[in-house]
């Protein structure tokens, strides 16, 4: 008898059972809203230092314009907060703000790059700070297996994972801020500090030198005038 009573529910609870697993197996939704650079990275954490640099150059404005208006992709290389500790001291605060904003978009390429398309990309690659030509913007990526290298012309970072994607924005963090040649190519390799003068101390003249012979002439020439002067002197007695 409760065979017969259960038997017409048994199809609904297997529906509903199954309905509840294949819910909670369903990830949740991205979050509303434009894609807005320094939320992913404030969200991501240990980004302090770039999230300022973006907002103080405009350039955060700048890249959630670009995403949300056009259908260009980006690729951002993110170097977290130990990365800009890690640079001379007073490094920034070296920088006009024009090269700030070069530097900012320096890690910046107009672009969207997968992991796997870093494999046959062709170097140098182009910034949104411009000409990648040597001596100005160059970028260049190499890979090793899975590592993704980046090389600048002053320093080499490394790929350290992914924090963001969704088919138009990638965010990569890199373990180091990437330094532009044009920049920093020539603080990054200082010449060497011109050694001290030792103090002045008259040279002896060498051997043989001019100095030496101009010496030797004129004792010549008074040995001459003193003996002149005895000729003389004795000639006038005899007379």
């Amino acid at each position: 008898m409760r065979k017969q009573l259960l038997s017409p529910f048994v199809p609904f609870l297997m529906f509903f059972l199954y309905g509840s697993t294949t819910v909670a197996q369903t990830p949740s939704p991205a979050p509303s809203g434009p894609t807005n650079i320094t939320a992913i990275l404030e969200k991501a954490g240990q980004f302090t230092t770039l999230i300022r640099l973006m907002k103080s150059t405009q350039e955060a404005d700048q890249i959630n314009t670009q995403l949300n208006n056009s259908n260009q992709g980006l690729t951002v290389f993110a170097p977290p907060d130990n990365a800009f500790t890690n640079l001379k001291a007073g490094t920034l605060n070296s920088l006009s703000d024009q090269q700030k904003v070069q530097l900012v978009q320096f890690h910046i390429i107009p672009n969207f790059f997968s992991m796997s398309s870093f494999q046959t990309v062709s170097n140098p690659l182009r910034t949104q700070a411009g000409n990648s030509a040597d001596g100005e913007f160059p970028l260049n990526v190499t890979t090793s297996g899975n590592q993704v290298n980046i090389t600048t012309g002053v320093n080499t970072a490394t790929v350290a994972n992914t924090i963001f994607t969704d088919g138009q924005l990638v965010v990569y963090q890199v373990d180091q801020v990437l330094l532009p040649l044009d920049l920093f190519g020539t603080a990054a390799a200082p010449a060497p500090a011109p050694s001290k003068p030792d103090k002045d101390v008259p040279a002896k003249a060498p051997a043989g030198s001019k100095e030496d012979a101009s010496v030797d002439a004129s004792g010549a020439t008074i040995a001459t005038v003193s003996v002149s002067v005895v000729l003389i002197a004795a000639i006038s007695l005899k007379l």
